[in-house]
This record gives structure tokens, C-alpha cells and sequence, in this order.
């Protein structure tokens, strides 16, 4: 259930990025979609394109599919609008000035991508169900990834909370100011640094940790990570689940999720380079990486090793 909610909050974002795309075609080259679609490209119909009915509306359900960490609303007003864009283009069938041809091909087009919005839509609602509601502004992620290690292991690695900057990404630093005490910094969106206390308030050795920051920090977070033995008892699963209030509520939500990665894709990058780290001693980056211009497909011969 879990994988498959990670598939369709992916399907998701693509279909995020696909209004935003489409809604600036629209509102920027109404010309251009016009006589991609087969409709007429005069003053009444470009005015259309960029009007809320259309332009703008793609471009209110991207930003909205891609800021929140529930998107199923969006989507379903995504669908509404493809049921308005499907009458709209049947009405322009009765109009001899229209290619017929490609009124037909954008018709099958948006057909398919009405299929897809439904199918996220229903899937996303259902999981926000299952999962409850959440308090505004406040993101919720559960991820897991099974590292090829006894529990014991990796509960004593993920234990030194001095080794998360190793493979959680964005995080500068973790220093341990008392026994359940630590403080934390990390860069947050446009390179600015955010820091804040957290303390932890459960330990079972070798099974899970639960943490929260402390009261009046700039990032209020919780979370929970369990250690479970793999399947017939090889390796471990580590189930982590994070809830945290961005600075600034949901209008910082929404900023960090378009200027920087999304809470999902960022926890599941950094359980990736977890399991890397626990299974190779190192951080595996691909020549593609570490070379901003054009590389040869031969990687180099040292990858770059985790700090």
C-alpha cells in the first residue's frame, strides 16, 4: 500500500508539472495551442486560452497539486476542468472553420490524461482516508527501505544522530548538547540555513527511536523510526515516519516545494544514501553527478566519498 501511494504522489507531480506547462502555452502562445488543437487562431479564441477558464485554471492546479502533501483536491479539480475542455472541443466540431482531424487526436489526448487524473485522484483521496486528516500547514511522510544489515547494526549507526549529515543531504549538522538533547542545522530553501532543538522521547535499543523538537524552535518536527528484521529474517527494514510544520505554514510549504524537493522525495533520497553507507561504507554518485557539462559514459575511477 505504501509503494503504491509513492507511485501515484510521483504521477502526481508529473501531473503538476504538466498544468503548470500547459497553462503557460496557454497564456503565453494561445497562437500556437490553437492551431495545435485545430481550433481557429483568432482574437476570440486567444483570449479564451489565457482566460481563468483555461490558462490560468492549468496553471492554479499545478501549483496547487505540487504544494500540498495531499493533492487529491487539486486533481479532482483537475478533472473538472478536463470535462470543460472536452465540451469545449465537441462544441468546436460543429464549426466548419476547425480541423476535424486534430480536434479528433487533442480529444484522445485529454481523454487519456482525464483517465490518469482520475485514477490519482481516487487513489490519493483513498489514502488520505486510511491516513486521517492533517493540520494545516503540517507535512506527513512514511518511507522504509531494507538495508542489508542485522538491526542491531543500523540501530546503532541511525543512534548517532552525528552521522545523519553523512547521508541526509540538506542537513549541515548535528551536535548533541545533552543526553536526549541535540541541535540541528540545515540549509533550507535559497541556500538560507535553518536550525532548531529537538530532544528524544522514546529508545528501545534496537527496535525504534522517536524524536520532537522542543518547544518555540523554528522547525517544528516529530518522527519515529523502527527497525524491523527483513523478510525470513535478513537484513532490516527501516520504517521512518516524519511530521514537520515548514517555517511560515503552508505559504512556506508551498515555497519550499517549488524552489527545492519535495518532503517525500527528499526522505526518500536520504534513506537511498543510508543504505548505500550502511552496505558500502560510501555514498555511490554516478558520473553524470559530479560532471555539470558534457562527460564521457566511463565513470571515474573514485566516486565521491561521503564526509
Amino acid at each position: 500500500m505504501e509503494k503504491e501511494s509513492q507511485t501515484y504522489e510521483k504521477i502526481a507531480n508529473g501531473l503538476g508539472w504538466f498544468s503548470i506547462g500547459l497553462g503557460l502555452a496557454e497564456v503565453l502562445a494561445p497562437g500556437a495551442i490553437a492551431n495545435l488543437i485545430g481550433i481557429s487562431d483568432d482574437d476570440r479564441n486567444r483570449t479564451l486560452l489565457r482566460s481563468p477558464l483555461y490558462g490560468m485554471r492549468e496553471m492554479a492546479a499545478g501549483a496547487g497539486i505540487l504544494t500540498q502533501s495531499n493533492p487529491a483536491g487539486w486533481l479532482w479539480g483537475r478533472v473538472a476542468g478536463d470535462l470543460m475542455d472536452l465540451s469545449s472541443l465537441a462544441a468546436a466540431y460543429r464549426s466548419d472553420e476547425n480541423d476535424k482531424t486534430r480536434l479528433t487526436v487533442a480529444t484522445a489526448a485529454v481523454l487519456g490524461v482525464t483517465a490518469l487524473d482520475v485514477l490519482c485522484a481516487q487513489r490519493l483521496s483513498q489514502s488520505s482516508t486510511q491516513d486521517g486528516a492533517e493540520e494545516s500547514g503540517t507535512t506527513h511522510v512514511t518511507r522504509s527501505v531494507t538495508v542489508n544489515h542485522a538491526p542491531e547494526e543500523v540501530y546503532s549507526f541511525w543512534h548517532d544522530f552525528q552521522n545523519f549529515p553523512r547521508f541526509m543531504q540538506h542537513l549541515e549538522s548535528v551536535q548533541m548538547t545533552g543526553d536526549r538533547r541535540s541541535h540541528w542545522r540545515a540549509q533550507g530553501p535559497a541556500g538560507k540555513s535553518v536550525e532548531w532543538e529537538a530532544e528524544t522521547v522514546q529508545d528501545e535499543p534496537n527496535r525504534l527511536i522517536s524524536w520532537r523538537s522542543v518547544e518555540g524552535s523554528d522547525v517544528r518536527n516529530s518522527g519515529t523510526v523502527r527497525f524491523e528484521s527483513g523478510p525470513n529474517g535478513k537484513g532490516t527494514v527501516v520504517r521512518v515516519e516524519l511530521d514537520y510544520d515548514p517555517p511560515g505554514g503552508m505559504i512556506g510549504a508551498a515555497a519550499a516545494k517549488l524552489m527545492w524537493k519535495a518532503p517525500d522525495q527528499m526522505l526518500d533520497d536520504d534513506l537511498r544514501r543510508f543504505k548505500q553507507i550502511m552496505e558500502t561504507g560510501e555514498v555511490v554518485k554516478s558520473d553524470a553527478s559530479i560532471h555539470r557539462k558534457m562527460h564521457p559514459a566511463q565513470p571515474p575511477a573514485l566516486v565521491g566519498q561521503a564526509s
